[in-house]
């Protein structure tokens, strides 16, 4: 991160951040940061509040706490409001529309624009993945796991977002699958300077992405650092990395 990102402060700033479902909280506390331009990865065991904490920061479930993007404070923002000030969302599980085309799945994702660069943006994402332009004319539904995760993240990127929220986007995928998925994230982050918050069961690839990591436990933040001092962790690399 450059001197200049540090004084204009982070792009995301959570603070405090108490989620759940009804009476049961999931998230006690939580504070973080992902700065302009970062890859951040959130890594814990099952259950810890890895993608509670996605959709506390989309918007999509209740949560108390103080959420500032951009300086902008979305604490008590919409979902809507949240994707037009520049945060978009990967779910977990990809949530492609099955019904529509591809095509019309990625108008979908600019639909809070009101440019004349939408058609752009489509065929640009149709060279990025040319699978999906092979079967643009083909119902969401039909394609492969793989195809629908690529179609997730560019439906996502349609909207142009400054913070793409990527929940675990390798579930069930195959590993060239994943590496290609990963390829593509890298090259948003460097070429477009997109911003990634990242939940990944693949922490290895994941750490290997990141510039800064949080692990998570039982809904509190455990530890966090660089990402080179958490892989050389022996705690971290035993409990998530596996060696």
């Amino acid at each position: 991160m450059s001197d200049t990102e540090q004084v204009r402060g982070p792009l995301l700033d959570v603070r405090d951040l108490h989620a759940g479902y009804g009476p049961v909280e999931v998230l006690h506390g939580v504070d973080f940061t992902v700065g302009h331009g970062e890859i951040v990865v959130i890594l814990g065991a099952n259950g810890a509040g890895k993608t509670t904490t996605m959709r506390a920061i989309s918007g999509t479930i209740n949560r108390r706490g103080a959420l500032h993007f951009g300086g902008r404070d979305i604490t008590k923002e919409s979902a809507s409001e949240i994707v037009q000030c520049g945060i978009a969302q990967v779910p977990q599980g990809r949530g492609t529309f099955v019904d529509l085309t591809v095509e019309d799945n990625l108008r979908v994702g600019a639909i809070t624009r009101n440019d004349a660069d939408v058609a752009g943006d489509i065929e640009r994402w149709f060279d990025v993945f040319p699978r999906l332009k092979e079967r643009r004319t083909q119902k969401a539904g039909s394609l492969s796991g793989g195809e629908q995760q690529m179609l997730a993240i560019a439906r996502a990127v349609m909207s142009r977002p400054r913070l793409l929220l990527c929940d675990e986007p390798s579930l069930g995928l195959a590993p060239i699958v994943v590496q290609e998925l990963f390829r593509t994230l890298q090259q948003l982050n460097d070429e477009e300077d997109v911003a990634v918050l990242l939940v990944e069961q693949n922490a290895n690839l994941a750490i290997e992405v990141a510039d800064r990591v949080y692990v998570l436990e039982t809904g509190s933040i455990a530890a966090s650092g660089d990402a080179a001092q958490m892989r050389d962790d022996e705690s971290i690399r035993k409990a998530y990395l596996g060696y």
